[in-house]
């Protein structure tokens, strides 16, 4: 463990004893080889060893989402890691206390002997468990089964993962000590060795979170905005009016970003949404820009409010907000059912803010987000406020992941919310939200972090499943909606997971989480972690998948006179296809 004075080791005779080597000649590479080995054997301590060997059998358990090998072997990797040098920290702890057992060398040998012969039993049994743990998981949300001997391959790459933590932990250890030595000459030993912490870490962090974090994200942003300038297969400029890029908008097609032109070129028409319903529609209107039309948030969002000028967006039943997430990406399942819903008559305002992927904003880049949101609502609502009352649109925001975070950041709370909108669609929210934690912490006693019940659901209601709206007491005309999956760790991740188990794996669990899932300190973080890395890759329903129930949840916020319960069923068929 880094940081830690030389005497975090114990001696080598309280170790490991390593037998003779007989006299047979070995050839160099092989004694050369073997010599390594035994090198670095010598150097392992036995109390953290059993604790690795624990936490190699916690990370085979299950999580939220199921895992492919390699993801697992990461997992494990760092579970063994955490559990080493746990382990060490404990020694450590003991010896500086004055505990110096000294075992007899025999007792030492049937230690090491019990310790590998656990090994040899417990690794591979967990192997076997883990991928039948995970098949289980792949049951429950839907996923192709994949193939079990992949397995085998996670204790080779854990042990790599393994390697490569414990070196960069010793070389941090190595570092502070040579630092110690040296302010040891001028300030007292145990100065030194505070100092010595505080230097590395500050070195260390200052390397990684900001000269290394300034390149990577720098050359991100560049390598991004590159991509951004290519467009979707099959996506053409629209030509109705209604929409942004077409020939009569103001914002040129090219400046939309990829994700902004597969927006406005998508959705239902017109002659579409009538031809579904039987009844008479409008052509919903797209208004959108990109982040190269403006050099702020605030330009960029002016040029949304002008793009609803032009299009006559102010004139519509309903206006939908949407913060996007990354760059610039919209659910066209959340989009199309609100137009759907309203037979067209609707207006959808939303911009790009970053070249940024939806994985690396979400770890790099907090801020942008909330800036756009409050941006393009406060520009939005600014122009809204300024109409007639008897002719305002209905204002309603929407948005998923980064966007549910960036739009959440317009408002104070849920009543500020309801104060300002008709409704609201937030999808799939990171749990590091605010606005959404507070509400979520408030709820009422005896609901479910999972699944909370806010002032018995009278403006703010929680679903997995549209059937969870369903709730005793009575719904009023202003309707906040939460929709957020129990295996969706972009909901259920946060640093906590590190030393505290969460309400969410306290109470009863989601009916598409495996019911053997259960809190590990340090594990249960690593695990949800990773479970993020493919959480929009399973069937929609689950993780972070959020499709076709779109369409209930828009039908019971803004309950329009005109849809049927029918309507919905037949639009979730159309979606789901």
């Amino acid at each position: 463990m880094p940081g830690l004075p030389g005497a975090y080791y114990l001696r080598m005779s309280d170790t490991l004893t390593v037998p003779k080597a007989d006299d047979t000649p070995t050839p160099p590479p092989a004694r050369a080889a073997r010599g390594w080995f035994v090198r670095q054997a010598q150097r392992m301590h036995p109390v953290g060893l059993a604790l690795g060997l624990l936490f190699f059998v916690w990370s085979m358990s299950p999580s939220l989402l199921p895992r492919p090998w390699y993801l697992q072997s990461v997992a494990t990797g760092i579970g063994v890691v955490t559990g080493y040098g746990l382990g060490c920290l404990i020694a450590w702890i003991l010896r500086r206390c004055g505990v110096h057992p000294q075992w007899p060398a025999a007792w030492r040998r049937i230690g090491w002997w019990s310790l590998a012969a656990a090994a040899v039993v417990v690794i591979p049994t967990f192997v076997v468990l883990g991928s039948w743990w995970q098949q289980i998981v792949r049951e429950l949300v839907g996923a192709d089964q994949d193939a079990r001997s992949q397995y085998i391959l996670v204790v080779v790459l854990a042990f790599v993962v393994f390697v490569v933590l414990l070196s960069a932990g010793r070389g941090l250890r190595v570092a502070t000590n040579r630092t110690s030595e040296f302010v040891g000459r001028f300030v007292p030993v145990v100065v030194a060795r505070l100092a010595a912490v505080v230097v590395v870490v500050s070195v260390s962090v200052f390397l990684v979170n900001g000269v290394l974090y300034d390149f990577l994200l720098e050359r991100a942003n560049t390598s991004f905005a590159a991509a951004d300038r290519g467009t979707a297969e099959g996506v053409v400029p629209p030509t109705a009016p209604e929409k942004s890029g077409s020939p009569e908008s103001a914002q040129a097609w090219s400046s939309l970003g990829k994700e902004g032109r597969t927006f406005v070129a998508s959705g239902p028409s017109a002659q579409e949404i009538g031809a579904f319903t039987g009844r008479p529609a409008l052509e919903p209107v797209r208004a959108y820009a990109g982040r190269e039309s403006a050099g702020t948030v605030e330009a960029i969002a002016d040029n949304v409010v002008a793009e609803l000028d032009r299009t006559g967006g102010f004139e519509r039943d309903v206006l939908a907000v949407v913060t996007t997430t990354g760059r610039g990406w919209v659910n066209e399942d959340v989009a199309t059912a609100f137009e759907y819903v309203n037979d067209g008559n609707t207006a959808i305002a939303s911009m790009q803010y970053s070249f940024l992927p939806s994985p690396l904003a979400f770890i790099a880049d907090r801020q942008t987000p909330m800036d756009a949101g409050r941006a393009l609502f406060e520009a939005v609502y600014e122009r809204w406020s300024e109409l007639p009352v008897e002719s305002r649109p209905r204002l309603v925001a929407f948005g998923e992941s980064l966007g549910s975070y960036g739009g959440q950041s317009a408002f104070s709370g849920g009543q500020d919310m309801l104060a300002r909108l008709d409704g609201a669609l937030w999808v799939g929210t990171p749990g590091f939200t605010e606005q959404w934690r507070y509400i979520t912490d408030h709820r009422d006693a005896g609901s479910y972090q999972r699944l909370p019940v806010v002032d018995e659901g009278r403006d703010i209601r929680f679903a997995a499943d549209p059937a969870d709206l369903e709730l005793p007491g009575p719904w009023d005309d202003r309707r906040i909606v939460f929709w957020q999956h129990a295996s969706d760790p972009i909901t259920w991740w946060g640093f906590d997971l590190l030393l505290e188990r969460p309400d969410w794996l306290r109470e009863p669990l989601g009916a598409d989480v495996d019911p053997g899932m259960s809190w590990i300190p340090f594990v249960t973080f690593w695990q949800v972690t990773l479970d993020m890395v493919f959480s929009a890759d399973v069937p929609s329903g689950h993780g972070h998948n959020y499709g076709a129930d779109a369409v209930d949840l828009w039908a019971q916020i803004l309950q329009p006179e005109q849809w049927t319960a029918a309507d919905t069923e037949r639009l979730r068929v159309v979606l789901g296809g």
